[in-house]
C-alpha cells in the first residue's frame, strides 16, 4: 500500500500584482508559513507543499497544470490571502483534475485594534478575496471541501487531515485494478453493476480470471513457502488442537497456507489492490478462501464474497484513508439480527472473510465444516470485535449513478457464547435505532455488503463522495424516516434533471 506520508498536498495562495511588491513579499512569506506549519503538523499525514503566491492567469494555469501531472501530489489546498479577481481562476480551475480543499482563514487570527491601519487592510483580506474566490469555484459547479477557522486551529489541521485522507483513498483508485475470480454469484443483482462506467466514473479497473488461472499458481506453492507460512500461523494466532501438527485436521491448514501463498504472488505479480470470488466457482481449489482472505485483507487488499467487486473498491479506499489509525476496516455483511425490543442489535459476520484486523482479542484458528461450496472443510481465523463508535458503507449501482450509504452504529461486546458459530462476528446497534435505520437502508437499496470502519467518520465519507462526485446517503442519529425519503426524491429529480 502507498505510503499515505509520502503523498504530497500543494499549498497555493492567491493574489494579484495591484499591491505592489511589499506587500506580495509579505503574503508570500505569511503564505510559506502557514504551509510550514501544516506540513510540520503531527495531525495532518501528507506533505503540505509550499508553492509561490499565483498573482496572474498564467500563473495560476501552469501552477495547477503542474500539480496536475505531478506523480505525489493528490490535491490542492486554496487561500486567498489578499483579493484574487476571480476570472484569473477560470482557466487553472477547469482543467484541475485533482481534489481540491479550499481553506477559509487569514494570517492573524485577532484584529490587532489599536495598530490596524490601510496597510494591514490591504493586506489582509481574506475575508472577502475567498468570498470571491468561492464564488468562481461554486459558478464553475467544482466539488470542493471548504475549511474555515484561523489556520492555528487544531479543528482546522483535523478538517485537512481527514480531506488529505481521503484525497489519499481517491489517488489510490485512479489506474488501481481489481480481480473477479469466477463472475457474479448466479442471479444476485446488488453485487453486481457496470464495470466500464465504474473505470470511467471511479478510475479503477476489474476484470475476470478463471480460478484455473489462479489455481495453477496455487500449485507451484513450493515446501518452503507453505511451511514459512505454518510457521507464521502457530506463532500469531491460537491454534485448535485438531489443526496442530499431527492433528486430524492438520492437512486442511497447510491446504490453506499453499492457497495463501498462491493468492499473494497472482495479487502481487498483476499489480492487483484487491479481489472477489465466489463459493459457486471454485473448481480445482481444495477448500473456499477463508484464512488466506483474511491475513490478504489486514495486509490492505480489499475483498468481498460472492463476485461483489464493488466492495472490495470500497475496502480498499478506506484501508488507505485509515493509515496509521488505531482500528480497522474490513469487508462485513449483515448476518442476522436481535429484535429484543429493549435491546436490537445486527450480528454482523461472513462465512470466513473477515478482517482479523477488527480483532478484540488474539484470533483462533479452527477448522469446521461449512455447508456450502461442496468442498473441504475450510480454515478461518474465529474472533470477536470489541465495542465502540463505527459504520458500515455500502457502494452500490442505480444504474444512472452510483450510491454510497453510509450508517453510523455503536459496536458492543459480544458477551453471549456462540459455541456452534465458529466464524469472525461483531455486534452493533445502528443509529438512529434499529427500525429506523434498517428500513432507511432499504429505502435507499443498500447492499448486505458493507465495509465495516471502527476508524473512519461521516466526514471523510462526505469528502471521498464529492471527490468521486457520487451521491452519499447518510443514515445517523439525526435521521427520520419521512425526511430520509423525501431525501431519495428529491435526489433522484436532482440525478435525472441535472446530473
Amino acid at each position: 500500500m502507498t505510503e499515505i506520508n509520502k503523498l504530497q498536498v500543494w499549498f497555493i495562495t492567491g493574489s494579484q500584482d495591484l499591491y505592489g511588491p511589499e506587500t506580495l513579499a509579505q503574503a508570500a512569506k505569511h503564505a510559506e508559513e502557514i504551509a510550514n506549519y501544516f506540513n510540520d503538523s503531527q495531525t495532518i499525514p501528507v506533505e503540505v507543499i509550499y508553492k509561490p503566491i499565483v498573482k496572474n492567469t498564467d500563473e495560476i494555469y501552469e501552477t495547477i497544470l503542474a500539480a496536475n501531472t505531478a506523480k505525489n501530489c493528490i490535491g490542492i489546498i486554496t487561500w486567498m490571502h489578499t483579493f484574487s479577481p476571480a476570472k484569473m481562476w477560470i482557466r487553472g480551475l477547469n482543467i484541475l483534475n485533482k481534489p481540491l480543499l479550499h481553506l477559509h482563514t487569514q494570517y492573524n487570527r485577532d484584529i490587532p485594534w489599536s495598530t490596524m491601519d490601510m496597510d494591514f487592510m490591504n493586506l489582509n483580506q481574506s475575508a472577502h478575496g475567498d468570498r470571491e474566490f468561492g464564488f468562481i469555484v461554486s459558478r464553475l459547479r467544482i466539488n470542493r471541501k471548504v475549511v474555515t477557522g484561523h489556520w492555528q486551529d487544531e479543528e482546522v489541521s483535523q478538517k485537512i487531515n481527514v480531506w488529505a485522507r481521503a484525497a489519499a483513498a481517491w489517488h489510490d483508485w485512479q489506474g488501481a485494478k481489481f480481480v473477479r475470480f469466477g463472475d457474479n454469484m448466479r442471479y444476485v443483482a446488488v453485487t453486481d453493476g457496470d464495470k466500464v462506467e465504474a473505470e470511467s466514473k471511479f478510475g479503477f479497473s476489474v476484470n475476470t480470471y478463471a480460478v484455473g488461472d489462479l489455481v495453477e499458481v496455487i500449485n507451484d506453492a513450493t515446501d518452503q513457502e507453505v511451511s514459512a507460512l505454518l510457521k507464521e500461523y502457530e506463532e500469531t494466532y491460537i491454534l485448535a488442537d485438531d489443526v496442530k501438527e499431527g492433528g486430524v485436521n492438520r492437512q486442511n491448514i497447510v491446504d490453506a497456507a499453499k492457497i495463501e501463498v498462491g493468492l499473494s504472488k497472482f495479487l502481487a505479480s498483476g499489480g492487483y489492490k484487491g479481489f472477489t470470488d465466489t463459493f459457486e466457482d471454485l473448481h480445482g481449489l481444495a477448500q473456499l478462501p477463508g484464512l488466506a482472505v483474511q491475513r490478504l485483507m489486514e495486509k490492505g487488499y480489499g475483498f468481498a464474497g460472492e463476485g461483489d467487486w464493488k466492495t472490495p473498491a470500497l475496502v480498499r479506499a478506506c484501508k488507505v484513508m485509515a493509515q496509521g489509525l488505531e482500528g480497522g476496516n474490513a469487508f462485513m455483511e449483515d448476518y442476522t439480527y436481535h429484535f429484543d425490543p429493549n435491546n436490537s442489535m445486527v450480528l454482523g459476520s461472513h462465512m470466513l472473510e473477515v478482517d482479523p484486523s477488527l480483532s478484540a482479542e488474539k484470533p483462533r484458528l479452527e477448522v469446521h465444516p461449512l455447508g456450502i461450496g461442496g468442498k473441504a472443510d475450510p480454515a478461518r481465523l474465529v474472533f470477536n470485535v470489541g465495542a465502540g463508535p463505527a459504520l458500515n458503507a455500502s457502494l452500490i449501482d442505480m444504474g444512472n449513478r452510483f450510491r454510497l450509504v453510509v450508517n453510523t452504529v455503536e459496536a458492543v461486546d459480544v458477551v453471549e457464547n456462540l459455541p456452534k458459530l465458529p466464524v469472525a462476528r461483531v455486534l452493533w446497534k445502528p443509529l438512529p435505532d434499529m427500525k429506523t435505520a434498517c428500513t432507511a437502508w432499504i429505502y435507499a437499496g443498500g447492499a448486505h455488503h458493507t465495509v465495516f470502519s471502527q476508524n473512519l467518520t461521516m466526514e471523510y465519507f462526505e469528502d471521498f463522495s464529492r471527490m468521486a462526485d457520487i451521491e452519499l446517503v447518510k443514515i445517523d442519529a439525526n435521521t427520520s424516516l419521512t425526511n430520509f425519503e423525501n431525501e431519495l426524491k428529491w435526489s433522484e429529480v436532482y440525478y435525472k434533471t441535472i446530473k
